[in-house]
């Protein structure tokens, strides 16, 4: 490969191509890595609208490092993969407290920070701050994959490292960043997962595998585990005006976000058998359960099929991890997806 001239037409195709994208107007490190956390395994079109928001509502590192976490997460909602907002406030936190504020330029001080790996390091020094790091994801590999023909297996997490050498030895010194975002640019509009578009290609002169007619069968990859699937029974239990809501625990799966009350089902359950396994459970009367919906909601490891309940509660003693809300306090909490999926077919039947 020649290796300046490739480099040349890289960035010479994004400074014409790049798509306009709101991270990309601002040389920011703190919004740069807001972007980057967003962007993980999310399409750019849904991080868009999300990102302006959160920006606007946390303009500054302190405003989000002073942020309380249940404001943060409403601002999150619908995100998903929520560990990356709490990460995030962790890692501006440490940033706050031991650099003055001041997002560090070197690997090994940002890489130590809560919730930046390797890809996230890499793309912030070199976005932000112009200093040749290796910033490689999923989207990378499959392109290096087929310009350099590595035939390595990228699921296996040992074989990152074989693309981190990759970029280091042939990154632009001159303009890492438009080099970077060049490769990231190149995966995801022209050099995608099926039928690239190789005669639409800045770099196919440079390209090992569409020389060799092997760009379809690349990057190798092994199929993932299937996943695991979950039964759930969701309660809507109403009491007057109210709605019964329970915060989750501060760990694990949609830690601290707030949902209808969930029951695992091990079998097909009756309503009736739900009003008196959540009588016996709040110790007061649950009754006219009755099912509204079903839906089936799918995480990167897990699924959840859930049968959704609307139910009346009286007399119930509820524990410290759940209360009564008001239609108008249920809109500030913040809710995941499926309960999301909940609560507007409750809304549509007028129910909260």
């Amino acid at each position: 490969m020649d290796k300046l001239q490739f480099q040349k037409d890289l960035i010479g195709w994004f400074s014409e191509e790049k798509r306009d994208l709101p991270w990309r107007r601002t040389a920011d490190p703190y919004q740069i890595w807001i972007s980057e956390i967003m962007l993980q395994q999310t399409r750019v079109d849904t991080v868009i609208p999300y990102y302006k928001r959160f920006i606007e509502k946390f303009p500054t590192l302190h405003d989000l490092a002073a942020a309380d976490e249940e404001v943060l997460l409403k601002q999150w909602e619908g995100l998903g993969y929520y560990s990356r907002a709490r990460n995030l406030q962790a890692g501006v936190r440490e940033v706050a407290e031991n650099y003055g504020g001041i997002v560090p330029n070197s690997r090994k001080e940002i890489s130590a920070l809560k919730g930046v790996g390797p890809y996230t390091a890499g793309a912030v020094l070199s976005i932000a701050y112009g200093i040749p790091e290796h910033a490689v994801d999923g989207n990378v590999m499959r392109v290096l994959s087929r310009i350099l023909l590595i035939e390595e297996d990228i699921a296996k997490p040992k074989t990152r490292k074989i693309f981190e050498e990759a970029v280091t030895e042939i990154i632009s010194h001159e303009d890492p960043s438009s080099f970077n975002q060049g490769l990231m640019e190149l995966g995801a509009l022209i050099c995608t997962p099926t039928s690239p578009k190789c005669l639409l290609c800045p770099v196919r002169e440079h390209c090992a595998a569409f020389h060799e007619g092997k760009q379809q069968d690349l990057p190798i990859k092994t199929k993932a585990k299937k996943t695991k699937a979950m039964q759930y029974a969701m309660l809507a239990i109403r009491s007057g005006e109210t709605v019964l809501m329970e915060k989750r625990p501060e760990s694990g799966l949609l830690a601290n976000m707030w949902q209808f009350p969930m029951v695992e089902l091990t079998e097909e359950i009756l309503p009736v058998e739900i009003e008196e396994q959540l009588s016996e459970s709040f110790r007061g009367t649950v009754s006219n359960a009755e099912k509204i919906t079903s839906f089936k909601h799918v995480f990167s490891h897990l699924t959840w099929n859930v049968d959704g309940y609307i139910a009346n509660g009286e007399n119930l003693i509820v524990p410290p991890h759940m209360k009564w809300v008001t239609a108008e306090e249920l809109e500030l909490l913040p809710i995941s997806g499926p309960v999301q999926k909940m609560k507007t077919v409750l809304k549509q039947r007028g129910d909260v």
